[in-house]
């Protein structure tokens, strides 16, 4: 009898040569958005707290809008930030999970259990760990704040820690974050809901229906989709559910492949090349600017926001709940299916990748306005609790992922090793003709 084949079963691969090449394409965009987001965040925290913090309060809540057909569109700037730049965010999300489950590597139920059990793990334990310290309070409401994980800001502080990762924990990144943000958005949708207007969300139907159907036929034309997205859009914010669901539901409509059956040049790819640009170096960095921005009222007023209940649940989960869940999920997984990590990596760099997913920053501060409502207490304490948790996460990933980059290192020239000069590395070849 012949050995099973162990290389099949092993978790944080490499994947294939064509993957491994866009999802570094998609990180390097990333780190763009990841940088502008840093600096828009620490300007409007700065910004909050200086002797002109009136001045950036007023400009978050300027009302800009205008109520056609009676639909409720007078917004401040801060929700215009949240409702409507997060929907072109989760608009880009939805393109990269369909195509990563239609003709990406995740279409291998193999390789897609990695990601989403840990995406699973990575949410169910900071929110139990939010519970707990909540008990008996008024702000369970906030459960789900500290489950989220923001790439762009992950991605930026691995370029700032220049931390040559390699492929196969790149690409685990990427797609735990994409997971993590469909579970997200659903968790918006079934938890944050206030009040469903069931005629405006039928009514949504129809222009996401009608943009489905052109883009089914290849049709891609601004002038014909932007429309239509913005009806689906606001139809969808005036029947209670968040407006970002909108941008998820119009990404599941685009298709993957081409009608010759090419994955590799579909619309959905065609559309996120367009859009992630503006996604990750507009949309996310003006919402960091509007959410981040919180008066902390100097030492006391810091001290008393990380002795919350509030603030210490969500710091607990996104630094504690994250590591267990993600590591935790994978030891499981691990265990159970006797899959062996890559030959070439360890668990310390799980629990590496793990702490850097605890960087919870741009949906965590959309769910926390969402719980407690925009510009509470609890919203502003919640802020505090995102900030300081992310940052730890991050400094805690730097220390354990920079004391493995002698390792990262080597394997990442390994990677880039082309003999045949034949285009493809040698690592990602099976055969002389099989890349």
């Amino acid at each position: 009898m012949s050995k099973p084949d162990r290389t099949a079963q092993r978790l944080f691969s490499r994947g294939s040569f064509l993957e491994s090449s866009r999802t570094a394409e998609i990180l390097r965009a990333e780190t763009t958005g990841g940088l502008l987001l840093i600096i828009a965040a620490a300007v409007a925290l700065v910004w909050a707290n200086s002797p002109w913090r009136d001045a950036y309060f007023d400009l978050r809540n300027t009302v800009v809008g205008f109520t056609p057909f009676d639909l409720h569109l007078d917004l401040s700037l801060g929700a215009w930030a949240a409702d409507g730049l997060l929907a072109i965010f989760f608009f880009v999300a939805g393109l990269e999970l369909k195509r990563e489950f239609v003709a990406g590597d995740l279409r291998d139920p193999r390789r897609a259990a990695l990601p989403v059990i840990a995406a699973v793990g990575g949410m169910a334990v900071p929110a139990v760990i939010f519970v707990l310290w909540n008990l008996g309070t008024d702000d369970l409401v906030g459960w789900a704040i500290p489950t989220a994980t923001d790439i762009a800001f992950a991605v930026a502080i691995l370029a700032v820690i220049s931390t040559h990762l390699p492929t196969g924990l790149r690409t685990f990144l990427l797609t735990l974050a994409v997971v993590d943000d469909l579970l997200a958005i659903t968790v918006i949708a079934l938890f944050y809901t206030d009040h469903l207007d069931v005629p405006f969300l039928l009514l949504s139907l129809v222009p996401i229906a009608a943009f489905g159907l052109l883009a089914q036929r290849g049709i891609h034309r601004g002038w014909l989709l932007i429309p239509l997205a913005v009806v689906a859009w606001a139809l969808v914010h005036e029947s209670g559910v968040h407006a970002t669901v909108a941008g998820v539901a119009l990404a599941f409509t685009v298709p993957v492949r081409t009608r010759a059956g090419d994955s590799d040049r579909g619309l959905a790819e065609h559309l996120e090349h367009l859009i992630r640009p503006i996604s990750a170096g507009v949309a996310v960095p003006v919402f960091a600017f509007f959410a981040a921005g919180v008066y902390v009222g100097g030492l006391d007023g810091l001290r008393a926001a990380l002795t919350d209940q509030i603030a210490l649940g969500i710091m607990c989960g996104l630094v504690l709940g994250k590591t267990v869940g993600i590591a935790g999920s994978t030891w499981l997984l691990s265990t159970f299916t006797r899959a062996d990590l890559d030959e070439e990596l360890s668990w310390v760099d799980v629990i590496g990748m793990s702490l850097l997913a605890g960087i919870g920053f741009t949906v965590s501060l959309l769910i926390g306005e969402l719980a407690f409502g925009y510009g509470t207490r609890e919203d502003d304490v919640a802020k505090v609790g995102v900030l300081v948790g992310s940052v730890c996460a991050g400094l805690l990933a730097t220390v354990v992922l920079r004391a493995r980059n002698r390792v990262y290192r080597r394997i990442c020239e390994l990677e880039q090793v082309d003999s045949d000069a034949d285009g493809v590395p040698d690592v990602y070849q099976r055969g002389d003709d099989a890349p």
